[in-house]
């Protein structure tokens, strides 16, 4: 890896495209290095895991909008949507849409986080959605992914978003826009325009996840996929882009960031460098922010330790500043702590997500979320007990670049009535590569088979999973695979009607 500086240029300085950033990017994206056989493997099960979390949405009124917002857009060959036949095809970019709702709405794939935070499978659904239009190849579609999850998680080591409120989809337009364009085969002048015009387009503020969350927060990856799809077909065009996107004079670290002033080292793999930054990546057991993941495994651990709940006196969870301040007590955000707050500003909890886990020994991608859960007077009573700090030997493990120390968990304190106390720690989720059940292929077929048990027929899910085993082998006609169809009663009711269904003044009829 090469560490690349990146500072604003005023215009005067005229910054040679060979040295900003969005070149850069591109030219790590047109490199056509051979993947390694555990990156193919880990692919195969992140597109798995996108499958299984997606199976357990279906039904839940954001995936539902999308899914008819897609429907309203039929194109030819086009791409499938998760639920639908397989011969259902919509324009890819809407496909991205939907798929990536569905894929997000639950909180439960893949995380990364450094300098600032990011669901790296958010790269997939635009990803497989291009290459199933353009008729790609199953080993086309596995270097793209290779490179959407490369170019995110070297943004996400160099550029930290979250200080200026900006939300981390501006992180994920870039490097959906970059894996298109390798999987397309597409020269470096093309995908260096769309990074700048995915940049450019996909960049929002934080208060997405701020105060009372919304189902925008499913979307908002789905939208920086879908504007990818777009940034690249106007590039391919013959459109440009505003550029230099991140080193401009009025750019991006000029006003958005830390100013002209500012420096930031973003490293990307040298020429010829295998493209390994999904291994650095990791699932989610449980159904909740990626910071809790841990904490939900040590509440597991402490609950039998502590016996009965009612003798709490006050826990405090030691942690990151991250933990502390985006999910924490740190947040000055009363909606975490209110028993009628969404499943979304819920999930980003840990005074709420640590209580129900002591409480029922585990976390459930349903029913741990449920309002008449939420409201029992005795979780009610123990959450408001908890709180968090920020510890800095956490913060400083949060940050670290050795894989081996760097920790997302904290240490919990647990006083009783009585005054005695019970303490506890973990660093990473038993999950992790590094934890205690580090997850493998059983692990996400095992999720998978889970999370889809009831809704996708046992045959469906055999068959899916037979085809994500053959990835790298799927030929252009077999890549409509990746993906399964339901019984059309278990998508759930048609959403309202919008602007797509409108003709003649009048709603399109069902």
């Amino acid at each position: 890896m090469k560490s690349h500086t990146v500072r604003t240029y005023k215009s005067a300085e005229k910054l040679a495209r060979e040295d900003q950033l969005a070149w850069k990017i591109a030219s790590v994206a047109v490199d056509d290095v051979p993947l390694d056989a555990d990156v193919v493997e880990m692919i195969g099960n992140r597109i798995i895991d996108n499958a299984a979390v997606a199976a357990a949405s279906l039904a839940r009124h954001p995936v539902a909008s999308a899914r008819a917002q897609a429907q309203a857009h039929p194109y030819m060959p086009g791409a499938t949507v998760f639920g639908l036949p397989a011969a259902a095809r919509v324009s890819p970019e809407w496909a991205a849409w939907a798929n990536g709702v569905a894929v997000r709405e639950l909180d439960f794939h893949d995380t990364f986080l450094a300098a600032d935070y990011s669901h790296p499978g958010d790269n997939i659904p635009p990803i497989l959605a291009v290459a199933q239009h353009c008729g790609l190849s199953g080993q086309q579609l596995a270097k793209g992914i290779a490179t959407g999850y490369e170019i995110q998680v070297d943004l996400v080591k160099g550029i930290c978003l979250h200080e200026h409120k900006i939300d981390h989809i501006a992180h994920l337009g870039p490097s959906a826009a970059a894996g298109i364009g390798t999987a397309l085969g597409l020269p470096t002048e093309v995908i260096y325009q769309a990074v700048q015009q995915a940049l450019h387009v996909t960049t929002t503020t934080r208060q997405s996840r701020k105060g009372e969350i919304s189902s925008w927060k499913a979307y908002a990856p789905a939208f920086a996929g879908k504007m990818a799809v777009e940034a690249v077909d106007r590039v391919m065009r013959g459109e440009g882009a505003p550029s230099p996107a991140w080193e401009g004079e009025d750019g991006f670290i000029a006003y958005l960031l830390s100013g002209p002033k500012a420096e930031y080292a973003v490293p990307l793999p040298e020429r010829g460098e295998a493209k390994r930054a999904i291994m650095d990546t990791y699932t989610k057991e449980h159904s909740a922010e990626y910071q809790s993941q841990a904490l939900i495994d040590l509440a597991r651990r402490m609950g039998p330790k502590i016996g009965d709940l009612s003798r709490v006196k006050d826990i405090v969870i030691h942690t990151s500043h991250h933990t502390h301040y985006v999910i924490g007590t740190g947040a000055n955000d009363p909606q975490k702590m209110d028993p009628a707050a969404s499943r979304e500003t819920l999930d980003h909890s840990i005074m709420y997500i640590f209580a129900v886990a002591l409480e029922d020994g585990g976390w459930h991608h349903e029913r741990s979320y449920a309002p008449e859960r939420a409201n029992r007077p005795g979780t009610i009573a123990l959450w408001h007990k908890i709180s968090t700090v920020e510890d800095p030997a956490w913060t400083r493990r949060y940050h670290s670049r050795d894989p081996r120390e760097k920790a997302f968990g904290g240490r919990v304190v647990v006083t009783l009535q009585d005054g005695s106390v019970i303490e506890d720690e973990l660093a990473v989720a038993d999950a992790h590569p590094l934890g205690a059940r580090p997850f493998a292929r059983p692990d996400y077929v095992r999720k998978f088979r889970t999370l889809a048990d009831g809704i996708v027929a046992a045959a469906e899910q055999d068959r899916f999973i037979s085809c994500v085993e053959r990835l790298e082998e799927l030929r252009p006609d077999e890549l409509a695979g990746l993906t399964f169809t339901v019984d059309a009663a278990k998508i759930g009711p048609a959403a309202a009607r919008g602007i797509f269904d409108w003709i003649g003044g009048r709603g399109r009829t069902a």
